[in-house]
């Protein structure tokens, strides 16, 4: 075992005691790498969200190992069996079905118990259905936000929501296809129907898309179709200066006669951010 935060690696990988996490192509499997083939053929188990996903993916690249399963349903009870073979001296890759394992994926916790455990960590990278997403989108990639899969609570929910509207840096985030409809009426609530907004689907495959420039318009694409792939979507951050054009004071004096009149908050709010083309958020933040 390693305590030191750096270490250099030796010449010949994999190596004992290490805990390989190993990107895999997010759908062309062109974008597999020299060197996690090399890693996935001569570790001593790899551990992987799916082994009939991982097996496909071994057969293309003549690949034989020994395969665990590691998902989201079993990790807890097989992570202290992983760390026990990595520190008997074994050497160990986790995969998951595309990209890279430990985002929006369990192998962030055994990454978490191997450090915690003094073993090292070595990350081949790979696709990132994220990254190439914003790359992809024409936002600005310097900063941004990942959100992952958005919570199912509503309370939750409506937190990460208000926090993507409010956001000056470009978001990503994944959805489900049978979910997505209900996430852009939920962006096009929150962020206004003139925020910047792409869809990304079945990136690198034959039939990949980019679908977009904003929620009405998406949902315009979708109107009468079935969602089908895996989704990414990359939202523009707010530009601040919109706000500062229009007169917070008179805003508010608008905000309180609505409520007055008996509209709630929400409903007024709701009115006066399309009436003004600003996010419901943008008003409500007033009251």
């Amino acid at each position: 075992m390693n305590n030191n935060s750096s270490f250099s690696h030796k010449s010949q990988e994999p190596e004992n005691s290490v805990l390989y996490v190993v990107g895999t192509p997010i759908g062309n499997l062109n974008d597999m790498s020299f060197r996690a083939i090399n890693i996935l053929k001569n570790v001593s188990l790899i551990a992987c969200e799916d082994t009939r996903q991982t097996k496909k993916l071994m057969h293309k690249f003549q690949i034989t190992n020994n395969l665990i399963s590691f998902n989201k349903y079993n990790s807890f009870k097989k992570i202290p069996r992983i760390i026990d073979d990595l520190k008997e001296g074994k050497s160990i890759a986790i995969v998951s079905d595309a990209g890279l394992p430990s985002i929006c994926d369990p192998g962030e916790n055994l990454v978490k118990a191997a450090k915690s455990n003094g073993l090292n960590i070595i990350c081949i990278p790979g696709p990132c259905a994220a990254l190439t997403a914003l790359v992809s989108s024409g936002f600005p990639s310097s900063k941004f936000t990942f959100q992952g899969f958005l919570p199912k609570k509503r309370k939750d929910r409506e937190e990460v929501l208000k926090e993507i509207s409010e956001c000056e840096k470009t978001s990503v985030l994944y959805e489900s296809p049978h979910r997505l409809k209900k996430l852009l009426i939920e962006l096009k609530e929150y962020c206004g129907k003139e925020r910047k907004i792409v869809i990304f689907r079945e990136l690198t495959k034959k039939f990949e898309e980019h679908i977009g420039t904003n929620a009405e318009m998406i949902l315009n694409f979708f109107d009468r179709k079935e969602v089908l792939g895996e989704i990414t979507v990359v939202i523009d951050g707010i530009q601040n200066d919109k706000f500062l054009e229009f007169d917070k004071f008179e805003l508010r004096k608008e905000l309180n006669e609505l409520i007055n009149a008996g509209l709630s908050l929400s409903s007024a709010s709701k009115y006066l951010a399309k009436k003004k083309g600003l996010t419901k958020n943008m008003v409500y933040s007033l009251y």
